[in-house]
């Protein structure tokens, strides 16, 4: 009997299937059925279902394929349980398709016509999941903005989802995972409420934080409404001795004078002197003539003895700016028990020929060895067995530079701690690899006699952890902390309240997260500051000018690049302070203004070095009077200033200034007049305190 309705069944499929299309049954009747099954396949286009157990003939299989990929555009975000028959939906003979067939068409050109809402064309906005319950019901749940919606229906059939649309749309069961006809053979797959919420809360959850990255992105300066305001407690001030400082009191007078009339600048040109100051000016002297002509010619030198620290320092610079320090020229440099190894860029000495020079290389009287660029030549094993090979085999080094020592990891700097008892000064700059045991081991080793740490970009050191060992460091003046992320204001305020007594030098160059509370208590607490960095910090305000005017510290290297402080905020911090600085550096302050160009020239006439690059509200009647004023001034930087004319460079009257960034002055000409810092320390302990990094005169 099961056999008789299997074969029934098989027959009335072959009719349903053929009933429609004249002449298909005579097509079939003709095959030869003795030809093997794959090329039956080829040849007539048979797909084997598995449900039916049967060959079928594949009706427009790109029509087909269509209502597919059609179905599965617009339902990509639905979740289809319903079953239903497999064989009405894979006959066009179903009543979902009457009507779309015409009689007239034949099976050459048979076609099915759909709508562009039945093509998957129109727009869905929400999200949707459909799913079945155990009663027979569909339910739709739609995500929107106002909320969740269950849409309860008997069938599946010509159910309007309520999509933003006024159409019903068809649903067909269609396995969107294989983009197939689903077997209805499957069990059908029944969701749990508690499945079904967390799907819900998951998408709400994607669609908000989609939002949110959307507000962000689209406006990078401005605080989402739907972040939440950092709170940060401000320093409190005393309103009135606030408003009788005085910074205040400058401000105050600035922007009185500006409400007035607009601020002018009277400067006359004297061209007589201008253009011969120039030609004079590129003129090298001999000494330099002569140290380039030895840097090109390096590989031809045999010996340096008798040749000056000063000497083979500048000569050794020169050498490595022209990529020629090779093992041959570093071997001249570690001869005749050298006091000073000066080498700003190793990268050319692999780490075989750095262990052979240094094993032959007496290292009692050596107190300087700086190895910058050093990743390939210097990882642990060659330091601690080649320069730091044994205790005590550094007894005089005082200063030791390791920057861009790459490989070097915590387990290097015992080896220095052993062989350097005296060591005063530490610079590990891009050693990323260091993580805070690195300070402990520092603050171990060199607690009493450590006078400058400079750890810049050491991205795997977190501030916080190195904070106790720093508070130990009683003796610290130099501290370079630039471009570690983890540095915060918590950082700044407990380094300063323990150490800030000593410090002399600070450089929070990209430290993004510092705000004015950080310049409040540098202010107050490092009366001895010389030299302090702060650029590139984007939360600093007008304030933190206010605070360092105020806090009393008489600075002589200010670095405030890429700022944000208006032009009357820098003018009255120069009427205040100016005096006492030697270098400021206001490149990429596009503030800066009239008003800062009338200070530098009233009230900071002892500048040596001045910064003005990508600074174009400065005219040529600004930098005339500037440069006429300052009469010490000798180096003024102007990069990216297209708007300065001839009118200037051949009009002041200071012929001993050297100005660079322009196109009609010597590009990079300065290198070769850049002081080399010749003593072992920035600032020697002496009672002057001179700062030995200012430029000669």
């Amino acid at each position: 009997m099961e056999i008789e309705e299997d074969a029934e069944d098989e027959k009335g499929i072959e009719e349903s299937s053929t009933s429609h299309r004249p002449g298909l049954q005579n097509d079939l009747m003709d095959l030869d059925l003795n030809l093997p099954a794959e090329e039956a396949q080829n040849e007539i286009q048979f797909q084997y279902h598995p449900q039916f157990n049967a060959k079928f003939l594949e009706i427009q299989t790109e029509n087909v394929q269509l209502v597919h990929n059609r179905a599965h555009d617009v339902f990509s975000n639905l979740i289809v349980l319903d079953e239903e028959d497999l064989h009405e939906t894979a006959f066009p003979d179903h009543p979902r398709f009457s009507g779309r067939f015409p009689e007239n068409q034949t099976e050459n050109n048979l076609m099915m016509r759909y709508t562009t809402e039945e093509k998957g064309k129109a727009k869905i906005d929400d999200y949707q999941v459909l799913i079945d319950t155990n009663d027979g019901k569909t339910i739709i749940i739609l995500d929107s903005d106002d909320g969740e919606e269950e849409i309860e229906n008997q069938g599946t059939d010509n159910l309007n989802l309520n999509l933003g649309l006024e159409q019903n749309v068809d649903f067909m069961e269609l396995d969107l995972f294989n983009d197939g006809v689903r077997d209805n053979t499957e069990p059908v797959e029944v969701v749990p409420p508690e499945v079904l919420a967390r799907r819900a809360w998951h998408l709400e959850w994607e669609k908000q934080g989609r939002v949110q990255t959307a507000r962000r992105l689209a406006l990078p300066e401005e605080q989402s409404d739907d972040e939440p305001q950092e709170k940060k407690l401000l320093p409190r001030e005393n309103h009135d001795e606030t408003s009788e400082s005085p910074f205040s009191i400058a401000m105050e007078s600035i922007k009185k004078r500006n409400s007035i009339r607009k601020p002018q600048l009277k400067w006359v040109p004297k061209n007589n002197k201008g253009s011969s100051n120039i030609k004079r000016r590129n003129i090298p002297s001999l000494l330099e003539l002569s140290l380039n002509a030895l840097a090109e010619n390096s590989e031809a030198i045999v010996s340096l003895k008798l040749v000056p620290d000063s000497l083979r320092h500048k000569l050794s610079q020169r050498v490595c700016d022209s990529r020629k320090m090779d093992a041959q020229f570093f071997e001249l440099l570690t001869r005749e028990s050298p006091t000073e190894i000066r080498v700003k860029n190793s990268s050319q000495i692999t780490e075989e020929e750095l262990t052979r020079i240094f094993l032959n290389c007496d290292t009692q009287k050596l107190t300087v060895l700086q190895l910058d660029l050093c990743g390939q030549c210097v990882p642990d094993h060659v330091l601690g067995n080649t320069i730091a090979r044994s205790q005590g085999s550094l007894p005089s080094l005082l200063t030791i530079s390791l920057r861009g020592a790459y490989r070097l990891t915590d387990d290097g700097l015992p080896s220095i701690g052993v062989s350097a008892p005296v060591l005063q000064s530490i610079s590990l700059t891009q050693c990323s690899f260091l993580t805070f045991r690195s300070i402990n081991l520092v603050k171990f080793y060199f607690e009493s006699s450590l006078r400058e740490l400079c750890i810049d970009y050491c991205g795997n050191i977190d501030a916080m952890r190195i904070l106790p060992a720093l508070k130990e460091i009683k003796h610290l003046e130099v501290l370079s902390v630039a471009g570690i992320e983890t540095v915060s204001d918590d950082f700044v305020v407990g380094t300063v309240e323990a150490i800030g007594r000593n410090l002399k030098e600070l450089v929070f160059a990209n430290c993004v997260a510092l705000t004015d509370i950080s310049v409040k208590l540098i202010g107050e607490n490092c009366s001895k500051l010389y030299s302090l960095d702060l650029s590139y910090l984007d939360k600093l305000t007008d304030s933190a000018l206010k605070y360092l005017a105020n806090g009393g510290c008489s600075i002589r290297k200010l670095n405030l690049w890429h700022n944000r402080f208006s032009d009357e905020a820098i003018a009255a911090f120069l009427e205040v302070s100016g005096q006492s600085l030697h270098e400021l550096s206001l490149n990429n302050v596009r503030m800066v203004g009239i008003n800062t160009a009338i200070s530098i020239a009233k009230y900071s006439k002892n500048l040596s070095t001045l910064d003005l690059s990508w600074c174009r509200k400065l005219s040529d009647e600004a930098l005339g009077s500037i440069v006429d004023s300052c009469e010490s001034l000798r180096l003024l930087k102007l990069f990216g200033c297209s708007q300065i004319t001839n009118v200037f460079l051949e009009g002041h009257s200071n012929s001993l200034v050297q100005i660079v960034g322009l196109k009609t002055t010597p590009f990079l000409g300065h290198l070769d007049s850049t002081q080399i810092q010749e003593a072992p320390l920035r600032y020697p302990p002496s009672p002057d305190h001179q700062n030995l990094d200012q430029p000669d005169s």
